[in-house]
């Protein structure tokens, strides 16, 4: 027997015992008077934007206006109108110059300004990290005060792929500079829908 499988079997016979999560009281943990306010303030302080609107006529000229700028622009939202469904089998290279992208988001967190996307909802898992423009469009009744929440409302094991959002890329990690669009979006938007 090698070293290899010396060690690999040796840390396989010394597991530890598994041991139950611990059960959360969601009545302990943080709450918010108001949601939405709370979910706009944090986004707002980490880059983002964020806009009450009551129906989606408003977004769809927004769209209809984006499309006909010719600039490469990408809607997964079929409340909109016509979902761009070919972006499925479209590579990096071929969606390096995508603008703008409408994606439906579905839960939206408080505490931190996440955003839930299946990625379904993102049709291509490249659509809303490659974009330079991002737009999220999420329920106001889909806000929940902390990820405990969150997680009780998502399946994060449904789908292949899925993540939280908040906000454009960012770092700070560089002589402790903030940069925005460093590695995704420049711009996020994050419209609510009351």
């Amino acid at each position: 027997m090698s070293a290899k499988e010396n060690i690999l079997n040796t840390i396989a016979k010394n597991q530890p015992k598994l041991v139950p999560l611990p059960e959360i009281d969601l009545n302990s943990v943080i709450d918010y008077e108001d949601l939405y306010t709370q979910f706009k303030t944090v986004l707002e302080g980490i880059g983002g934007k964020v806009e009450m609107i009551s129906d989606v006529s408003f977004l769809k000229e927004e769209l209809k206006t984006d499309k006909e700028s010719g600039n490469f622009v990408v809607n997964t939202i079929a409340a909109l109108g016509e979902v761009d469904s070919h972006v499925v089998s479209l590579s990096a290279s071929e969606l390096e110059k995508l603008e703008k992208a409408y994606v439906e988001g579905t839960v939206g967190v408080a505490e931190n300004g996440a955003v839930w996307i299946y990625e379904s909802q993102m049709i291509n898992r490249l659509v809303p990290f490659i974009c330079q423009h991002l737009v999220l469009v999420i329920e106001k009744k889909n806000l929940v005060a902390t990820l405990h929440h969150a997680y009780k409302k998502i399946e994060a094991a449904r789908e292949g792929f899925g993540a939280f959002i908040a906000g454009p890329s960012k770092t700070a990690d560089i002589e402790q500079s903030l940069v925005i669009g460093a590695h995704g979006a420049r711009s996020a938007r994050i419209y609510v829908i009351g």
